[in-house]
């Protein structure tokens, strides 16, 4: 049983030393709108907002290591790829291309992510959310 206690007691001051690794999270100031309809800024805002944009909500847990590695990682990746909040600095050809990428990943329900749905219900896309996304132009 001593064994036991020691590896728990471990576990938990490993668990609360890592909670002193430093994690950044941001909010650029930069959050424009991506000038979209009404109707697709609002499934927008509900299902992609979060890893899409400028405008994270930071839940709780997300400054809970490990789990905020995961989640600010999942953001920066996110952001880098696709993000809202600076959409129209990009070019009209760009725009197209990532405006197709994202109604594809939609499509193949690949986004929102599975393991983001569980915790925002919110973001999980009805096939008229589906539809909006089909007709962001």
């Amino acid at each position: 049983m001593r064994t036991v206690t020691r590896f728990l007691l471990g576990l938990l001051a490993i668990f609360l030393l890592i909670q002193f690794i430093p994690i950044i999270r941001t909010n650029p100031d930069d959050r424009r709108h991506p000038g979209t309809s009404p109707e697709v800024t609002e499934v927008l805002r509900r299902a992609c907002y979060d890893c899409h944009s400028n405008e994270t909500v930071w839940p709780w847990y997300s400054y809970v290591a490990p789990v905020s590695w995961l989640i600010t990682n999942d953001v920066e990746h996110g952001r880098h790829h696709f993000n809202l909040s600076n959409f129209e600095d990009l070019s009209d050809e760009t725009k197209v291309k990532v405006r197709d990428a994202a109604k594809q990943l939609v499509r193949e329900d690949k986004m929102p992510l599975w393991f983001y749905l569980p915790l925002h219900p919110e973001a999980r896309l009805s096939e008229r959310d589906r539809a909006i996304i089909e007709s962001w132009k």
